[in-house]
């Protein structure tokens, strides 16, 4: 009786021995292998779901707006350049689809090392990266066939917008403030996404002087002069930011502040350059050229 005893303890043991670790399983895919998916970037996780792959998200950070769902179905780790490894772990991933913007770069380094495939997404704010992401993120999840369809699509409708934006005869030069703070504000110069969907829009960007985003004096705000001015709505209109901006000392004299020529969009719409980049880019364009400016565009 007791050798019998003995053989059972010892047979646990060794099973418990072979079998994964909390650790081990939390690396491992569902039951039926399907992968666990942490998405991390609005676009990203915009892009899965237009390909069908929602059932796989198993999280995804803040800047997943769109579509609504996303974050009211799925576990949140956080703001995707302000992650921490424990969080991004702690749902338990088979796989981080991340964009290239993601960070801190210790805690990115940190999740490459972990065990978990880690794919950078290549984030290029062009009519030409979009259709590319797409198709690479197509491929990632074994989507190829709807993800060659969705970037045709994108790809034609750049392409009318292309069209559209030739017919243009006088380009007006607007500037984009990403946010004004103790009366300063940050604008869009080159090398940003506000740049890119700026010139899309068929627009010159009266910041083009400025490298990147950086907070501008008001005797820079003058020299600007913009016809326009784009802000970046996060959550609901605020009326008071619009008021804000066009009394600034730099831009109170601008043709822009003469016609009243703000323009609210969305954040995450404006600049994710995901699937609904083309449509942003004309809707942008719409705006602008609201009075005339341009000929009208097909639908």
């Amino acid at each position: 009786m007791r050798v019998a005893t003995r053989f059972f303890i010892i047979a646990g043991a060794a099973i418990a021995l072979a079998a994964p670790s909390p650790s081990d399983r939390s690396y491992a895919a569902d039951a039926d292998n399907t992968p666990r998916i942490l998405s991390i970037g609005g676009d990203i996780t915009e892009i899965l779901y237009d390909l069908g792959q929602q059932d796989k998200v198993v999280a995804v950070d803040t800047t997943s707006l769109y579509p609504p769902s996303a974050l009211k179905e799925k576990k949140s780790i956080g703001y995707m350049r302000a992650l921490s490894a424990e969080g991004a772990l702690s749902v338990n991933p088979t796989l981080i689809i991340a964009s290239d913007g993601a960070g801190p770069p210790e805690v990115v380094q940190a999740l490459k090392s972990s065990g978990v495939r880690y794919v950078d997404i290549d984030d290029k704010p062009t009519a030409e990266g979009v259709p590319d992401k797409i198709r690479h993120i197509g491929n990632i999840v074994g989507a190829d066939d709807a993800a060659k369809t969705l970037a045709a699509k994108i790809e034609a409708e750049f392409a009318t917008l292309e069209s559209d934006r030739k017919q243009i005869k006088t380009r007006k030069k607007v500037l984009f403030i990403l946010g004004i703070q103790g009366g300063r504000a940050t604008v869009a110069g080159t090398g940003t996404s506000a740049d890119s969907v700026l010139q899309l829009a068929g627009a010159d960007n009266a910041a083009a002087g400025v490298a990147g985003y950086k907070p501008v004096s008001d005797e820079q705000l003058a020299e600007f002069a913009p016809e326009a001015v784009v802000l970046m709505r996060r959550g609901e209109s605020d009326p008071h930011k619009v008021k804000e901006a066009l009394k600034l000392p730099g831009l109170s004299q601008s043709p822009a502040a003469k016609t009243n020529s703000v323009i609210e969009m969305d954040g995450l719409y404006l600049l994710g350059f995901g699937p609904r980049a083309p449509s942003a880019a004309r809707d942008l364009m719409n705006a602008i050229y609201a009075e005339g400016g341009h000929a009208a565009a097909t639908p």
